[in-house]
C-alpha cells in the first residue's frame, strides 16, 4: 500500500506546476515544510489507491479494538439518548472536519503528504513543529490505550480458565508490552506488515461478531436493566464531559492528510467518497457493538465488553485472542510514524537484519514500548485515556486546527457568515478541548484514589 512507502518517508521529490490560489495564505508568512530544500512531494504517478481501498483503511481504523470500550466508557457515563445523540453528531461533525482537511490537500497547488506539513505551509515553522508534536503525542496515547486493551483482553482470557488473582491486569499489560516490542524488532517497516494487515482485518471481525451475538443472547434472556447513569451530579457533570471527549476519539486519528497521500486523481473528489464511506457504512460495526452491548447490560456493562458476555468458553477465548492479535497489529500501523521519525533522524539504513540496525530496533523501539508499557501499568483507565486523547489531540488537530487552516486558506473566498461559522467552530471546540482535558485529569485522579496505581481492573 501506498500508505506504507510515505510512513517509511520514501517521498519522492518533484516540481508541481499551479497557480497559487486566491485563497492563500498571507504571503509575508513564511511556509515550511519538512525538508524544505529541496522540498519533497510524491509525484502524482505514485497515487494510486481508490477511493474504496482508502475507504475501508479509514473503516478498518475506527473499528479496531476500541469499538469494545465504547458501551462502557461513552454509553455508561451518556445513557441512552444523550449516547445515540452524541455518537450521531460525533459523526457529523467528524465528517464534517474531515472534509475540511481533504479538501486542503492540494492547497497552493501541491499535495501535502503530512498534516505537519500542511500546517507549515499555511502558517510557518511554528505551527509544523506544534502540529508534529500533537500528532506524536496524540499517538503515543492511542499506543498506551491499544496496551491496556491487550492486557485486558489477556487478562479476559486467564479468568475463563482461572478463578483466582495470581495474575493482575499489570502483569498482563506487561506481557502485551513486550509482545508488542518483539512485533515491532521483527517488523522492521511497515511494507513488511502486508499479510498482517489482512488478518488485523479477519480478527475484527471475529471479536465484533462474537461481541454482538453473545450480547444480543444475553440481552434477550437477561431480566430488565439498569440504565441510569452512576454518581453524584458532580461527577457525572465530568464524566459526561470526558464521554464528549471520547465521541471525536472514535471517529478521528490525526492523520487524514497522510492516509490522503495514497489517494488516486482527482484526490479530493476521491477522498470525499472515502470519507462518505467511512461515516456511513463505515460506523456500521462500531454502532452496532457499542449500542447492542448497552442494551444488553445497562450501566454495568464493562469497559471491556468481551468482560461482559456470556457463552461457550471457547467463543469468548477466540473473541479476546483475536481482539489481542488486532491490537498488537494496529498499535505497530500507529507507532510506524514514531519509528520512522527515529530511523530517519540516526539515518537507519541498509539490511534490517544488519547487527547495528537490529540492535537499534531492541534499544529504541523496546525502550519506547517500555514507556508505553509502564504508563499503561501504572495508569490502565481506558475510557480516561480515551478522554485525555480526545482533549488534548483530536480536539485541537480535527476541529479546531482544521477550522482554522481553512479559515485561513480560503479566507478571501468565505462569506462573513461562512468565516463567522468558523471562528464559532475554532471558539466552541477550543473550549471543549480544555474543558475535556480537565475532566478527563480529574477522572485520572479519582480512578487513581478509588484503585490505586497499577490498579487491577
Amino acid at each position: 500500500m501506498e500508505v506504507i512507502r510515505i510512513l517509511q518517508g520514501e517521498e519522492e521529490t518533484t516540481s508541481l506546476l499551479a497557480a497559487a490560489e486566491e485563497g492563500m495564505a498571507s504571503s509575508t508568512t513564511e511556509r515550511y515544510e519538512e525538508d524544505s530544500a529541496p522540498r519533497k512531494f510524491l509525484s502524482f504517478g505514485n497515487f494510486v489507491d481508490s477511493w474504496f481501498q482508502v475507504g475501508f483503511v479509514l473503516t478498518t481504523g475506527i473499528n479496531s479494538s476500541y469499538v469494545l470500550g465504547y458501551s462502557g466508557t461513552t454509553m455508561v457515563p451518556l445513557g441512552w439518548i444523550a449516547g445515540i445523540v452524541g455518537f450521531i453528531i460525533a459523526t457529523a461533525i467528524s465528517l464534517y472536519a474531515n472534509s475540511l482537511i481533504a479538501k486542503l490537500h492540494e492547497f497552493g497547488g501541491k499535495r501535502h503528504i503530512r498534516y505537519r506539513d500542511l500546517a507549515g505551509f499555511v502558517y510557518g515553522r511554528k505551527a509544523y513543529s506544534l502540529t508534529w508534536a500533537l500528532q506524536y503525542v496524540n499517538l503515543f496515547m492511542i499506543n498506551t490505550g491499544y496496551i491496556i486493551l491487550a492486557g485486558q483482553a489477556l487478562k479476559a482470557v486467564y479468568v475463563l480458565f482461572r478463578d483466582d488473582d495470581a495474575m493482575k491486569l499489570p502483569y498482563f499489560i506487561a506481557i502485551s508490552g513486550i509482545v508488542c516490542a518483539m512485533f515491532a524488532i521483527g517488523i522492521p517497516h511497515l511494507s513488511a506488515l502486508r499479510i498482517w494487515l489482512g488478518f488485523s482485518t479477519l480478527f475484527s471481525l471475529v471479536y465484533i461478531v462474537i461481541a454482538i451475538a453473545l450480547s444480543v443472547r444475553d440481552g434477550i434472556e437477561a431480566p430488565a436493566r439498569d440504565y441510569s447513569i452512576p454518581g453524584t451530579t458532580t461527577s457525572k457533570i465530568f464524566t459526561t464531559i470526558g464521554a464528549a471527549a471520547n465521541l471525536v476519539f472514535a471517529f478521528n486519528t490525526g492523520m487524514l492528510p497522510e492516509i490522503q497521500a495514497t489517494v488516486r486523481q482527482p484526490v479530493v473528489e476521491n477522498m470525499m467518497k472515502a470519507l462518505y464511506f467511512q461515516f456511513s457504512v463505515g460506523v456500521l460495526p462500531l454502532y452496532a457493538v457499542t449500542f447492542v452491548g448497552y442494551w444488553a447490560y445497562g450501566s454495568q456493562t464493562s469497559t471491556f465488553l468481551l468482560n461482559s458476555v456470556n457463552g461457550p468458553v471457547w467463543v469468548k477465548t477466540v473473541a479476546s485472542i483475536a481482539s489481542f492479535l488486532q491490537t498488537v497489529i494496529a498499535l505497530h500501523i500507529f507507532a510506524s510514524p514514531m519509528y520512522e521519525y527515529l530511523d530517519t533522524r540516526y539515518s537507519i539504513k541498509g539490511s534490517p537484519l544488519a547487527f547495528q540496525n537490529l540492535s537499534f530496533r531492541i534499544m529504541v523501539r523496546g525502550g519506547y514500548l517500555a514507556i508505553n508499557t509502564f504508563v499503561a501499568a501504572l495508569l490502565p483507565f481506558l475510557g480516561d485515556f480515551m478522554s485525555l486523547t480526545g482533549a488534548v489531540s483530536t480536539f485541537p488537530l480535527t476541529f479546531v486546527l482544521a477550522n482554522h487552516m481553512y479559515l485561513v486558506a480560503k479566507e478571501n473566498k468565505l462569506t462573513n457568515l461562512q468565516k463567522s461559522w468558523h471562528w464559532l467552530n475554532v471558539c466552541f471546540f477550543g473550549c471543549m478541548s480544555l474543558a475535556a482535558a480537565v475532566a478527563a485529569l480529574r477522572l485520572i485522579a479519582v480512578d487513581s484514589k478509588t484503585y490505586n496505581l497499577f490498579a487491577d481492573i
